[in-house]
């Protein structure tokens, strides 16, 4: 009986089963052993790096036979794949990535995994190594059950995920294993604030170098939302410093933040840089907040209902000429 036992034992391990020939698998650690065989006794005779892709030849319970994108096949543990059809999920987030306006910036704080959705059981899709560089797209807040084994007044009811891109790949990482990469130029007004997010609104010719002007978000006293305060840094060329233009408290914002420049008569003649936040209202209705920066100075310009709609704020275009005029009144003096 015992014999019996062990011989089903051994081929479940190690006996291989009907695979069709040529099934594509991705890796997903940072690095894997190729074996000789699967059994207790194995010899290393390769390597593999998180991304190459293999042909799998055949699995037993735990171990699929690979042919190596070098040439030559081993064996490696199951585990240590991701199926085609998965990678591919991945490469579409990869995708959508590229029409989506990136946040902010930093880097993974220890070796973690980038999953397919923002939570915990959710697809590996590759293991990132520690500070690896990433830009952030989007954040999410997800609620998960409380652990038994801590206190409940001390245990994490929810979970902060950032939505990435780590070289040529995209997915959600936990955002506790996420420090963000502040631009040098304006890390002296990240001191005191937690500066969660920038984007470029323009850049200013100052002597021989161009220097960007930022739209800044702040997440300040709460986790709740991706951010509740606004700043827009300009450059004064005058004295090559950057000043606050704008700040605006006590909002409820989530990414993304857009920016553009455009020329639109109702509210400015010149081409300008234009931005939005996603915002909700007390009631909880979601809607656009629109800012324009015509030349030094910022303006809120209307807000538009929804998050997705690309419309701009209705004002007529006297009234719109009409402050033009002034603010052009303001600078000659």
């Amino acid at each position: 009986m015992l014999v019996v036992a062990a011989v089903a034992y051994y081929r479940l391990l190690y006996i291989p089963a009907h695979t069709p020939p040529g099934e594509g698998a991705n890796v997903l650690p940072l690095s894997v052993d190729v074996m000789d065989t699967p059994a207790e006794v194995r010899n290393v005779i390769g390597h593999l790096r998180s991304g190459d892709r293999v042909d799998v030849l055949a699995r037993t319970a735990h171990w699929s036979e690979v042919r190596m994108p070098q040439g030559g096949n081993g064996w490696v543990e199951s585990k240590d794949l991701l199926d085609a059809a998965t990678y591919q999920r991945g490469a579409a987030l990869l995708k959508d990535l590229e029409d989506y306006p990136r946040q902010a910036a930093g880097h993974t704080s220890a070796v973690t995994n980038l999953h397919l959705e923002p939570a915990r059981d959710s697809t590996v899709l590759a293991e990132l190594a520690a500070s690896q560089p990433l830009e952030i797209f989007d954040r999410r807040v997800v609620d998960r059950p409380p652990d038994d084994r801590v206190p409940a007044e001390t245990s994490r009811l929810h979970d902060v995920w950032y939505l990435v891109r780590a070289n040529s790949r995209a997915g959600w990482v936990l955002g506790r294993l996420v420090d963000l990469d502040v631009p040098l130029e304006i890390s002296p007004y990240a001191e005191g604030m937690n500066m969660v997010a920038w984007l470029v609104l323009r850049t200013v010719d100052d002597g021989a170098k161009a220097v960007p002007e930022y739209l800044v978000a702040d997440r300040i006293g709460t986790e709740d939302v991706d951010f509740n305060h606004v700043r827009v840094f300009n450059w004064w060329v005058k004295h090559h410093k950057y000043v606050t233009a704008y700040v605006e408290s006590n909002l409820a914002g989530y990414f993304p933040m857009t920016t553009k420049q455009m020329t639109d008569a109702g509210f400015f003649a010149q081409r300008s840089p234009y931005f939005r936040l996603r915002l909700v209202g007390s009631d909880g209705h979601k809607f656009q907040k629109v800012y324009g920066l015509f030349e030094t100075i910022v303006r809120p310009l209307g807000t538009v209902e929804g998050w997705d709609s690309e419309a701009m704020p209705e004002r007529p275009v006297r009234e719109a000429r009409r402050h033009e005029s002034a603010h052009r009144r303001r600078v000659r003096r």
